[in-house]
């Protein structure tokens, strides 16, 4: 089982400080994701997705360009969206981006599509939220018809219907990997089973392990439709330094601007240290510290979930990039390799 856990990164982009305070500008942050790409395949992480947004705090729209570019920079890294906000997109489009990223990469892309907790796209891209649900479902429904190949019949409210509808470029492998992305609710997680994708938890608060009963549940639904037993991940923020301590302090600054920004149009109320102690301890979602603390609460994760694979959501608001390195490195060459100790001997 340990040997067959991928460990992978997401990041949203978010943009960051330098090492003396200054915002970096939306190009620099872009470039600086493509150079934590590349460090990721050099330490030889299983998968870097990136996040879409349409907002001033983070600095990708488009991650499918960005995407694009990395592929020609590394060699065995799976690439990736955290996640595809379908709802504001074309399901054709989505996938004709994600089928030449496929190509360019020989093979390495995986599309991971969701709802997307942030609504600025909607209105950006003339779409209603009060559509939000039949926006979500009927885009699914068509996008997982586009994922088992072949020419496409196809009808729902949202747009006029296809028939026999061929959709260039083919994948070469056979089907474009695409994952479910979701955040606690049964019923996504049944859909997913029903469509036959992947599902991948979004944990970024609690207890990782009371997911357990959506694992489950997701199992169960697999199990009725008679289908194979299909990858679970989970997507959890973190970081990694030298020490606990200096994880935390380096962290914690940037992480409690983010949640306030993001926090206020929520309504959630402001993050105080010891909240960040106790979602940063040993039960809480926060997978930071150093990398034998970070590692323990991995490998309890990945073992009381039974996920196949990790992907640690490293970017953290403004945190600079330089540090942002130092951790990609430390999970890479540290950090996984314990974690795969720690589940041998657990199995």
């Amino acid at each position: 089982m340990a040997h067959d856990v991928e460990f992978g990164l997401d990041t949203f982009g978010d943009v960051t400080v330098d090492l003396d305070g200054n915002p970096v500008s939306h190009a620099q942050v872009l470039r600086n994701v493509a150079a934590e790409a590349v460090l990721a395949d050099e330490v030889g992480l299983n998968f870097f997705g990136i996040g879409e947004h349409h907002r001033d705090d983070f600095a990708v729209s488009s991650p499918e360009v960005l995407l694009g570019a990395i592929a020609s920079q590394t060699k065995n890294i799976h690439l990736g969206s955290a996640v595809t906000v379908l709802s504001s997109d074309d399901p054709i489009r989505v996938f004709q981006k994600f089928a030449t990223l496929d190509a360019v990469s020989n093979g390495r892309a995986e599309v991971i599509v969701g709802r997307g907790s942030f609504t600025e796209s909607f209105p950006l891209f003339g779409f209603d939220l009060q559509d939000y649900e039949k926006l979500f479902e009927e885009k699914l429904d068509l996008f997982a018809h586009l994922v088992q190949g072949g020419p496409v019949t196809w009808q729902g409210t949202i747009r006029p219907a296809l028939n026999e509808q061929a959709v260039y470029p083919t994948v070469e492998g056979g089907k474009l990997k695409t994952w479910i992305g979701v955040g606690g609710s049964p019923q996504s997680v049944v859909r997913a089973a029903q469509y036959g994708l992947p599902l991948m938890l979004a944990i970024i608060g609690g207890d990782p392990l009371r997911f357990r009963p959506y694992v489950d549940l997701y199992h169960q639904a697999l199990a009725q439709l008679e289908l194979e037993t299909l990858p679970i991940g989970q997507h959890s923020p973190g970081f990694i330094a030298e020490t606990d301590d200096e994880a935390k302090n380096l962290m914690f600054p940037h992480y409690q601007v983010m949640h306030e920004r993001i926090g206020r149009s929520r309504g959630w109320p402001p993050l105080s240290r010891a909240q960040f102690e106790h979602e940063a301890g040993p039960e809480g979602a926060l997978f930071a510290g150093s990398p034998e603390s970070v590692a323990q609460k991995l490998a309890r994760s990945i073992h009381g979930l039974g996920v196949s694979r990790f992907d640690l959501k490293y970017s953290l608001g403004t945190l600079p990039h330089e540090h942002l390195m130092n951790s990609i490195r430390l999970y890479g060459e540290v950090v996984v390799p314990r974690v795969r100790e720690l589940l041998a001997e657990m199995d």
